[in-house]
């Protein structure tokens, strides 16, 4: 299921950005890496008030090793994107019209979601 030992999986390192994303950084408009804290602590600290980053759960595969835990764990599906990274390592937010620059520059990268105007309490969604 995973490809290797939960040992050796659990001590993969995190991928550097830096390099890829440094000649891109006048198209970014907010970044955040997601770490401990998961999609749902660490992109509210780049959003402005009074929007929302809206992703679908859809537009990318969670990797084995976080089916596991959740499984394994009993974990709930907001408490796993509440901590862990569910497979995303870093969000880029920018304008639409970026989007294919950003996107044609960064070879795994992809559009999961948008930056909408906020509608009650929440700062992430994730549908």
């Amino acid at each position: 299921e995973l490809g290797q030992t939960l040992g050796e999986e659990l001590l993969e390192p995190h991928r550097c950005y830096y390099h890829q994303l440094k000649p891109l950084l006048p198209f970014v408009k907010g970044m955040a890496h997601i770490t401990g804290g998961g999609l749902i602590g660490n992109v509210p600290r780049v959003l402005p008030r009074g929007v929302t980053a809206k992703f679908s759960s859809q537009a990318w595969t969670v990797p084995p090793i976080f089916k596991l835990i959740q499984k394994q764990g009993n974990v709930a599906q907001n408490e796993m994107y509440r901590v862990f990274n569910m497979g995303i390592g870093m969000v880029i937010i920018c304008s639409p019209e970026k989007v294919d620059q950003l996107t044609g520059a960064l070879p795994d990268a992809k559009v999961i979601g948008e930056v909408v105007k906020q509608e009650g309490e929440a700062r992430v969604l994730i549908k």
